[in-house]
């Protein structure tokens, strides 16, 4: 299948440039067939499998046929659910970075009218929506399709299984007849075929054919993970195959970049190979990889066409291929020369298909990986370095050391002791004296086994979690428990919310009736202290109230119980007599009076030294929070580390969230999906002068 550059298709310049931000070097086979048809203004019908780039295919024509002078709506993208929907709009934001004045709306179900609303009044002139959510502001009033020139229907087969079919035909006869239709669907069912013949004007049929290829008898695997805990799978998967050479292959120039520094910073020998690029900087790199100077080349397709290496022990889909002819030849590059290859492929959510349409193409079995546990991973690295420890003993080729270990032996220190700590410097060349020993990696570089987990975390007991909420604080990739072999964990929550929760359900149970009439009154009681919860007794036992408890507000609480709130965790080893809370009628009750001292929150504090209100808010599930060591005293505002995220990334900005700016410091909730790529990005940039280190918190 002949490919083409983007340059080639007729694009303006403005998108162009975003293409290129975005990292990408050439267009996908649905692409180059799309494109240059639908700028032409002509219908079309394009048949391509999902994750095959079909969203830029429709929606650069859409970009580029939208008049900004006009603030309506011009182009209409139908999709089957509003996490489709979502991710449309996002990729037309990228599109469009450098095009101004181009705005595009979301529209589905389940959202606020009023977001949607206000974006309409403001001229949206790409609406991208689910037909029910379509029709409901179509029948309001609120949508007015008078001026649309071009409709996209996107995934229609998907659609029409939904029971979409009445919506979208309600929809089609509501837009001008002269506009521009475009079908995309991975299947042509009979119900397509009649929309595309009643819908559509002559359509151009944009069919990719599949190629008969063979593929070598290299060993194939795939991995079902999250986007983001790919860098971590990887890592495991080098260190328990102990693999030396490989080749790593990714979608994006960005995502080169980003790899490349990721493996270098965690201790292996990578370097990249793509498009932006000179000859003589590939000329170097691939000479590098042909004598195994490095380990492990990161690269895009169309740089790395020409790699013919024949010792190649593994090839990483760290990102899956457009299209299938694209995966045989990636996979070509290892198993030469008569050697056994290793394929492994990396699958996020519904690229589950593209393996599926992979294996009917290539017309054979890729077998699903068990993704390997943190203590296999252990295992393997110490396996591997006592192998090393054996061959070398075998061999007799090392220098003795007879008189050092006498002396030591001389001074009390155990035979086995002394290995051990020889071993342990042996993997902690930069070990304190004195400091506690961990296991570090079998590659003899910085990296502890707790700093290389970098985010997903283990399948191990309940009673070590607790531990590992404690230490992910200061780490750049902080563990977390894994409760299934085949996928990782949710996104991790708030740390501190996290770790009170965790000590408060270690407590027995402090109260167990209901609690007290809101209606009190202090009255003295010099036998009865109340606890609070800055002064009750950590893991004092409280005797459970009667079922008396329970009846009006009349009846007393007993003087001789002390009573202790549930933040009894919290608390301090002293207590503080204080008059007890007598309930009585609400009749009797005097006025409230306004008190000069008003009691604050309980607080925690969390690792970092900062105190936080135990109510604080919580980062939400699907962002996470970082932290920044610039704030008030240095002149930075919240517009100013937004402004940085967005200019180091190229990230639109509903990935950043709260940003909260202290004295010294801040902290910036943002897209967990992105974390690392911000992370990466930030520490090395400056705002005013200072340059940003960045960790997770």
């Amino acid at each position: 299948m002949t490919t083409r550059i983007f340059s080639e298709l007729g694009i303006s310049p403005d998108l162009l440039k975003a293409i290129t931000k975005l990292g990408f070097e050439q267009a996908s086979p649905i692409q180059a067939a799309a494109i240059p048809v639908l700028m032409q203004g002509l219908d079309a019908v394009g048949q391509a499998q999902t994750g095959s780039g079909k969203t830029a295919a429709f929606g650069v024509p859409a970009i580029e046929k939208v008049d900004v002078r006009v603030r309506a709506v011009q182009a209409l993208i139908l999709c089957p659910t509003r996490e489709l929907a979502v991710q449309v709009c996002e990729e037309i934001h990228k599109l469009a970075f450098f095009k101004r004045g181009i705005h595009a709306l979301p529209i589905y179900g389940g959202q606020s009218y009023d977001r949607q609303l206000s974006g309409l009044r403001q001229g949206a002139q790409i609406v991208i929506g689910t037909p029910g959510r379509i029709m409901d502001h179509m029948r309001r009033g609120t949508l007015q399709l008078n001026l649309v020139k071009f409709v996209v229907l996107d995934e229609a087969d998907v659609m029409l299984d939904m029971g979409f079919r009445d919506d979208i035909e309600f929809i089609l006869q509501a837009v001008p007849t002269t506009r521009q239709t475009v079908f995309f669907s991975a299947t042509m069912p009979r119900p397509i075929q009649d929309l595309i013949q009643r819908y559509a004007r002559d359509p151009r049929i944009l069919h990719m054919e599949d190629k008969t290829l063979t593929v070598s008898t290299t060993e194939q695997m795939y991995y079902e993970v999250d986007r983001r805990f790919k860098i971590e799978l990887l890592t495991r998967l080098i260190d328990i195959h102990d693999l030396r050479l490989g080749i790593i292959f990714c979608n994006t120039k960005r995502m080169v970049d980003d790899l490349a520094d990721h493996l270098n910073v965690q201790g292996y020998s990578a370097d990249r190979l793509h498009g932006d690029m000179t000859q003589a900087m590939r000329d170097r790199v691939m000479n590098k990889f042909r004598k195994s100077g490095l380990e492990f080349l990161v690269a895009t397709d169309v740089a790395a066409r020409g790699i013919d290496v024949n010792d190649v022990q593994v090839v990483f889909n760290y990102d899956l291929p457009y299209d299938a002819e694209d995966y045989v030849h990636r996979i070509g590059r290892t198993g030469r020369a008569g050697r056994t290859g290793l394929a492994i492929s990396f699958v996020a959510g519904r690229e589950l298909f593209q393996i599926q349409h992979i294996e009917r193409f290539t017309k054979m079995r890729i077998q699903r990986g068990r993704i390997p546990t943190q203590v296999e991973v252990d295992e393997a690295r110490a396996s591997v370095f006592m192998d090393k420890v054996r061959a070398t003993l075998q061999s007799g080729e090392y220098k003795r050391q007879d008189s050092l270990i006498e002396r030591l032996l001389e001074e009390g220190f155990t035979s086995t002791d002394i290995a051990s700590a020889l071993i342990h410097h042996l993997q902690n060349p930069d070990a304190a004296p004195g400091a506690v020993p961990q296991q570090k990696e079998s590659r003899g570089d910085n990296r502890s086994n707790e700093e290389s987990r970098g985010g997903w975390g283990r399948q191990e007991s309940n009673d070590r979690q607790s531990r590992a909420r404690d230490d992910r604080q200061d780490r750049p990739y902080a563990p977390r428990s894994a409760p299934a072999p085949t996928r990782f964990a949710a996104p991790r929550k708030d740390p501190v919310v996290a770790q009170a929760k965790a000590t408060s359900e270690s407590k027995p149970a402090l109260i167990s009736a209901p609690k007290p009439a809101p209606a009190v009154v202090s009255k003295p009681a010099a036998t009865a202290p109340k606890l609070t919860p800055s002064a009750a007794p950590s893991g004092a036992p409280v005797p459970a109230k009667s079922a008396a408890a329970s009846k009006p507000a009349s009846i007393a609480t007993p003087k001789s119980a002390p009573k202790l709130t549930p933040a009894v965790a919290l608390a301090s080893p002293s207590p503080t007599p204080e008059p007890i809370a007598v309930p009585r009628p609400a009749a009797e009750l005097p006025a409230p009076q306004p008190t000069e001292k008003t009691e604050r929150p309980a607080q925690v504090e969390t690792p970092d030294g900062v105190a936080k209100s135990k109510g604080s808010r919580r980062t939400p599930e699907e962002q996470t929070r970082i932290h920044v060591n610039v704030g008030q005293e240095m002149g930075i505002t919240s517009s100013d580390i937004v402004s940085s995220i967005l200019g180091e990334t190229g990230l639109p900005a509903s990935n950043v969230g709260t940003v909260d700016v202290r004295e010294r410091h801040l902290f910036v909730d943002v897209a967990t999906e992105h974390v690392n790529a911000i992370i990466a990005k930030l520490n090395r940039a400056q705002i005013k002068g200072r340059r940003l280190k960045v960790k997770l918190v």
